[in-house]
């Protein structure tokens, strides 16, 4: 049981449990159901905008079938990477239901199951990619809302007991260290949550005024790695690589990577728009005028005479000799 609350606000503490329901001795827990929560709302997005790639349900199916599997693989894999010292057994690897799960490794493992579905089927991996990216967001904003209710993935730093919004854990742990000392903490869950529905909301409004495939994806990552890179340096419990937080190294550089790669897209864009306008002006397209019935352009032959004519002189002058 996990006693959350924030006091000020005079919300809790509330007493959470791990486990939603048990069947037998198979014990499924609220982490998991809020994450399956999150991937089914992305597919469903997906699904929405696969009209733009475009994609039908069997290929939007495939990459779904693909892409969730090698991304729990790799958040996994991540995990375990950066904590071999919890893994002392190989088998305890595969004990994913005990926890252990890295949101990197999760969509660097979705990326390769997406490609290679797309190479597989031949379609624009950067169209999709665009297609998907929201809706991964969508699982992320979602997704932390399990780490509210395992008391985790808070953050601490000197004058946060003054904030309105501060929040209660019971015993809070710095890097696996109990310190009963520290009363109050971070919701940094909250705040990527939160981060990541304005982060939808943006990209949402971007989409239909971009100007090369790849542009929403690029600024996906880029919005992510921002708030992910700054929000890790309050977190407690970071995953760390040679003594570093992996998340600030990884998420502040995927930021700088995302924006040049922006910043080249939207540069070839315009180049190719300038192409565009310069065949434009230099190969005009020829107008048609369409023909009309003027009949001042019809040639008159004046000294002309119709038997009308003939016939009206004949009967003139049969009538001069009558008389």
């Amino acid at each position: 049981m996990n006693l959350v609350g924030f006091p000020r606000l005079g919300l809790g503490p509330f007493s959470i449990s791990h486990t939603a329901f048990s069947i037998g001795f198979l014990s499924v827990q609220w982490y998991g159901i809020i994450i399956v929560l999150g991937m089914a709302l992305a597919c469903l997005y997906a699904f929405w905008r696969m009209k733009s790639v475009p994609l039908v349900v069997d290929d939007m199916l495939d990459i779904a079938l693909v892409c969730i599997p090698s991304g729990i693989v790799g958040a996994r894999l991540y995990y375990v990477l950066t904590s071999l010292e919890n893994y002392p057994a190989f088998w305890d690897v595969f004990k994913i239901w005990e926890g252990g799960l890295a949101i990197y490794g999760g969509i660097i493992g979705g990326f390769i199951g997406i490609f290679a579905v797309c190479r597989h089927k031949k379609k624009s991996l950067l169209r999709v990619l665009d297609c998907i990216a929201p809706g991964v967001m969508i699982g992320q904003l979602i997704g932390r809302w399990g780490n509210f209710v395992n008391a985790e993935a808070y953050g601490y730093s000197a004058g946060v007991e003054k904030l309105p919004w501060r929040m209660t854990v019971g015993t809070v742990y710095i890097d696996g260290v109990p310190h009963p000392e520290i009363e109050f903490v971070h919701p940094t869950f909250l705040y990527e949550s939160l981060w990541n529905l304005l982060g939808f909301i943006v990209i949402n409004l971007f989409y239909r005024h971009k100007k090369r495939d790849g542009q929403v994806f690029y600024l996906y990552v880029a919005w992510y790695g921002l708030g992910r890179g700054l929000l890790e340096f309050l977190r407690t419990d970071s995953l760390r690589i040679f003594g570093y937080k992996a998340f600030v190294i990884l998420g502040l550089g995927s930021f700088v990577i995302a924006v040049i790669l922006l910043i080249v897209s939207y540069r070839r864009a315009a180049a190719e728009r300038e192409e565009i306008e310069a065949y434009t002006s230099a190969n005009p397209t020829p107008v048609s005028v369409p023909a009309t019935e003027n009949t001042l352009d019809i040639p008159v032959d004046y000294d002309h005479k119709d038997d009308n004519d003939e016939s009206d002189e004949k009967e003139g002058e049969d009538n001069g000799d009558h008389t």
